[in-house]
């Protein structure tokens, strides 16, 4: 059982943070439980919830509940809630956004979140177990799988849109983690991401 102190209680309650919530599938299986249990989001983002009143305290512990069976939790400690922001704005900027980011991540993380990037580098490494350089590296690779799927992007075209320097640095980064380099990678027709090694988990 969950226990949750009284400070996250009274500020918790507008918005909900969701660990694992990764895709638009994701949102609608969200909004789904929510209604189910007469709960009204105001918006849907990725990871994220704002809801259009405050919700009761043994109503979070049931959404939670359910969540879990679909593989989603809500995100109650307050680190662990910064942690997931970080997350969902790599996510956000990685797999929905449609043109490259202009600034580096450590800027940009600062700039929407209002932590200095040393502390929030030091509380992700600290909750996640790994660096947020590595999951914004794990999430570009996975990003580049679906392009390479897709077949529809030359190499130079997915390299630009992902921020690479080069098409030789995407080539390196990929087979570093894959094992397999871009084009190989594209010729196996691969139409699921789990059947490769190398992919580091999110």
């Amino acid at each position: 059982m969950i226990i949750i102190p009284e400070l996250i209680i009274k500020t918790i309650v507008m918005i909900i943070y969701v660990k694992n919530m990764i895709s638009q599938r994701c949102k609608i299986v969200v909004n789904n439980i929510l209604q189910s249990f007469g709960v009204e989001a105001k918006d849907i983002m990725i990871g994220e919830v704002l809801l259009k009143e405050k919700v009761p305290v043994f109503k979070l512990m049931q959404l939670d509940a359910a969540l879990k069976e679909t593989g989603l939790e809500l995100v109650f400690d307050k680190k662990s809630q910064l942690v997931q922001q970080i997350k969902n704005i790599i996510l956000e900027i990685i797999h929905f956004s449609t043109e490259p980011l202009v600034m580096k991540f450590s800027c940009y993380l600062s700039n929407r979140l209002n932590y200095n990037y040393t502390y929030l580098a030091g509380i992700f490494k600290k909750i996640s177990g790994i660096t947020i350089e590595h999951f914004i590296i794990s999430q570009k690779i996975e990003k580049v799988k679906s392009m390479l799927i897709a077949g529809d992007m030359h190499l130079s075209e997915i390299a630009y849109r992902m921020n690479y320097s080069s098409v030789s640095h995407l080539s390196a980064q990929f087979k570093k983690v894959t094992g397999y380099n871009a084009s190989e990678y594209r010729s196996l027709r691969i139409h699921s991401y789990s059947d490769v090694p190398g992919k580091i988990a999110s």
